[in-house]
This record gives structure tokens, sequence and C-alpha cells, in this order.
């Protein structure tokens, strides 16, 4: 828990500033409560860099708790979990019209090595926590170890999954999407949203608070650096573009631009990311060294509409190509033109051993097991043309030992990837790992797909995460699946071991 400090316990440990004097004659000590509730993140490591962030709030509900000031926020990084020897030290003002979220962004550190950090504001101090950078340009690392999780409904379960995340000691969480949900939904629900479903910002700010409180996805966020991206629910279920299921136009982009401030509140990103209105750009790439380079995408709000959509509907569904011509029109794309022209360009230059593409959901083909075949529209499934030449664009750039990564679907997933899923005499270009959900309610698979031989394994019966292992050698997935997500101490396995060498994109059971 955050350290409740008097103020001469702050001047004596050197950590106030110049100006802390006048919070005496601000109403902001009218805020009673721990104001560091929703605890602290850090992101977006480069060789040099980190993202540090906090939210000012004494309460999750009505949209903080916190007095309509400015507060000053003062932070310190160190080389030493003790904070004695401090490398840098910094001052942010937490400003209501950003629910008092701080993103301090801390330069001039020093490449490949942890840090640790804390923040003090009106009193009080953060829990110190851990972040690190990333490996310099030019150099291969020995090993990158990092977790893919993504959707986490905190209705479904307790975040147990993370506290086992948290003794594995991954260097990188990679989160996939869907760290809040909206809405509620679902069965024999565990705890609740205490809400209505968000549509607002006040709604959104007080949905990401709620899950913010849980202790294990704060030790988690302490532990580590995340890069994150989004999926539908930090807005509505299966949005593309400007069109929800039952909202379009200027009201749903009302209720996107308050979903997408809210979004970059609360998540260890830059200022520079600040969504204008309802746009926000968050493709982008990073790199670790010469081991690995991510390459993070938006699938949501560039996308074509999901095809053949009933009338006054929108979101995904189930069709058949013989129903849905739509399915193969290459003029319909996933991720817009412009982000498309992006990739392509970055998958071109890539010189890291491993290419990861951190994308929202599977991209492996899979038809349903009943003839003809059915396929789900939400996914890539549904724009099957923008798959293949991305997967062409793999293949035809040579771009180095594609790994792609996603999650949305509430299940395991392995698969090998080619741009015709049909002809499986040729090799595949890339090999894909897509991860269940931390607690969401679980998908439908399991089995084979005997018309789908390029997926070696797909499970929807189990909550959990992959813990990735990159070498210059091999990349290694873990897939692990926690016991019960409605107990907070939930045990955990691993079904299943996947290996794949460096130089072919061929699975390997491990």
């Amino acid at each position: 828990m955050p350290i409740l400090l008097p103020r001469r316990g702050l001047l004596r440990t050197g950590l106030a500033m110049p100006g802390l004097a006048l919070l005496g004659n601000l109403r902001v000590q009218a805020a009673e409560g721990n104001p560091f509730l929703l605890g602290v993140a850090s992101g977006e490591p480069t060789a040099s860099s980190v993202v540090l962030w906090t939210r000012l709030a004494t309460q999750w509900r009505n949209g903080g708790g916190m007095p309509p000031e400015p507060v000053p926020v003062d932070w310190i990084v160190a080389r030493d979990e003790g904070l004695r020897d401090i490398v840098r030290q910094g001052r942010a003002m937490a400003v209501p019209e950003d629910a008092h979220s701080v993103h301090a962004e801390v330069d001039g550190l020093e490449p490949d090595r942890p840090y640790w950090y804390r923040f003090t504001a009106l009193g009080a101090a953060t829990d110190i926590a851990r972040t690190r950078t990333a490996p310099r340009p030019g150099m291969m690392s020995s090993r990158l170890r990092f977790a893919v999780a993504s959707c986490q409904q905190y209705e479904h379960g307790y975040f147990g999954a993370y506290r086992h995340m948290l003794a594995e000691e991954p260097d990188l969480v990679v989160f996939l999407g869907d760290y809040i949900y909206e809405m509620s939904w679902g069965r024999n629900l565990v705890r609740s949203h205490e809400g209505p479903s968000a549509r607002d910002l006040t709604g959104y700010r007080d949905r990401y608070a709620l899950y913010k409180t849980d202790p294990d996805l704060q030790a988690m966020h302490r532990a580590c650096p995340w890069l994150v991206t989004w999926d539908d629910h930090e807005v509505s279920n299966d949005y593309a573009n400007d069109r929800g299921e039952r909202e379009r136009g200027e009201p749903f982009m009302a209720r996107r631009a308050a979903a997408y401030k809210a979004f970059w509140e609360h998540m260890p990103l830059p200022p520079s990311a600040r969504p204008d209105g309802p746009s926000a750009r968050i493709y982008r790439r990073t790199a670790f060294g010469d081991l690995a380079g991510f390459h993070i995408l938006d699938d949501r709000q560039y996308r074509d509409y999901q095809p053949c959509q009933a009338p006054n509907y929108g979101g995904g569904g189930r069709v058949t190509r013989e129903n849905c011509a739509e399915l193969d029109d290459p003029s319909r794309s996933m991720l817009g033109e412009a982000q498309e022209a992006w990739l392509k360009q970055g998958l071109s230059a890539e010189r890291a051993r491993w290419t990861i593409l951190a994308q929202q959901t599977r991209m492996a083909r899979l038809g349903s097991l009943q003839k003809p075949h059915t396929y789900w529209t939400d996914g890539w499934d549904g724009y099957s043309a923008a798959r293949q030449r991305l997967l062409e664009q793999l293949a035809e750039s040579r771009t180095p030992n594609p790994l792609v990564i996603g999650g949305d679907i509430h299940a395991h997933l392995v698969a090998e990837l080619r741009p015709d899923f049909d002809r499986v005499e040729r090799a595949p270009i890339a090999v894909e790992f897509t991860g269940t959900s931390i607690t969401s309610q679980g998908g439908r698979l399991a089995g084979h797909y005997p018309d789908d031989p390029h997926v070696a394994y797909a499970d929807g019966s189990s909550r959990g995460y992959i813990m990735m292992t990159l070498t210059p050698e091999t990349a290694t997935a873990d897939l692990r699946a926690i016991a019960d997500p409605r107990d907070r101490d939930t045990g955990i396995s691993t079904p299943r071991r996947y290996v794949v060498e460096a130089g072919r994109s061929v699975l390997q059971r491990a």
C-alpha cells in the first residue's frame, strides 16, 4: 500500500521540491484518503527512456473523488530499490482535465537495466516500483521474456493469473486489449461493476479505476513495463470504425472520444499519445536491441465494417462463403490504408532477429466444424483479403522470423500461417500464438479442425496467459492456464509448450 508521509518526512528525505509549501493554500487538501489508490505503472521502454504513470484518486467512483484543482506530483528514479542512487527526478502537474493522471517521460537512462521509481503528492508516497529499459540498437541480448495478456472481465473472476505471471519475472507485459469491459455480461459473476455500462467520460474513468484497484493487477504493473493496445471493449462490443452494434455516426463518435481519452488517462503512454477527440494514434513500433522488434497494431479504429451485417445492426456474425461474397472482397481492410502502408514499410525494414506482430485477435483461418463452414466476421476471417496481403508481404519482404501474437477469443490457439491456408504443401511464413483471457469467460474452441490443419492447438476451456521467451536461437511459448478464476489463490499449469527455431516458421511441441 502507498505510504502516507508527514510533511516533515517529505522535507527530511529531500523529496520535497520548491512550491510544495503552497499546497496548504489549495483546496486539494480537502481530499481525504490515499491519493494513490490506483497504483502506478510504467511503459514504452526504449534504450534510454520509459514512461511512468499514476493517477491521483481517493476513490474509484465519482471520477476519482479529487477536488477540481491541479496538484503537483513529484517522481524519482533510482538505480537501486532503496532509492538511494537517484538518477532522475522531476515534477508533473496532475490536472483535473486529465483525471489527475500523470504521464512522466523519463529519459537519459542507461540501456538494458532495471530502475526503481516512486511518486509523492499530498503527503503520500506510492510503493516503490520497478521498470527497465530496452537494450540499445545493435545489441543482441541473450534473452527476452515477455507475457502476453488480454481480456480481463472484472466480474468473471479475480486476477490471480497476474500473481503467477509476477512469479515468472517477465521483462515486459504485452497487453492486447479488453483491459476493461464497458458492460456487464456472463454467468455466475464473482464480483460486480457496481454501475451501468460505461458510455461517457465519467463512466469510463470509473470503470478503469475500479479495475485498477485489483491488488494482483497493481502488483504486475509495479513489476515491469507494459506495452498496451486496445480492442473493442475499451469502447463497446465489436465496434468497427465509427459504428457500434447499435450506434453509429456522431453519437457513437462522442462515446468513442470519451473511451479513448479514458484509456490514455489510465495507461503508461506518453503525453504525445493523448487522443484528439475520437482519434488516437496507437499503432507504433519499438525494439529490444537486435533481438526483437514489436509492431503494435490497432485493428479497431480504421477497419471497414464487418461483412454482411444484418440490417440496423453492427458487429460480428457467423456467415458462410456461399452467402457472403464480401468475405473475400480485396478492397476491404482490417487496419486501414495508412496503417497498412506503415506496417508494410516497417516489415520491409525490420532487421531484428524476431519480428513480433502484436495485434488484437486470432489471425489463422478457422471455420466451424459443420459444413458448409461458417466464419466469424469480427476477426481476420472477416477480412481474408487483407490478411492475405499482410502474409504475402511477410513472405515477399523476407521479414525475419515473424511471430503473430493475439487475444480476444478467450482461448489458447497456436497455428502456422500461410497466405493460402489450403496450400498445405507451402512452407509457413509465420507462427501465431493467441492467448486465452485473464478472466473473461471461455471461448468455444476445442480439439482439432481437420479442414484447418494449420491450427496445431485450440482450447477455450481455461483462463490464463502466454509466457514467451526469446533467444537468438529460439522462441518458446508456454501456454499458461489457471485452475479457477473464481479463486484468488488459484493454481496454474502449462498444458502446452511450443518452440520455434530461428530461420524456420515451424511449430515444434516441447
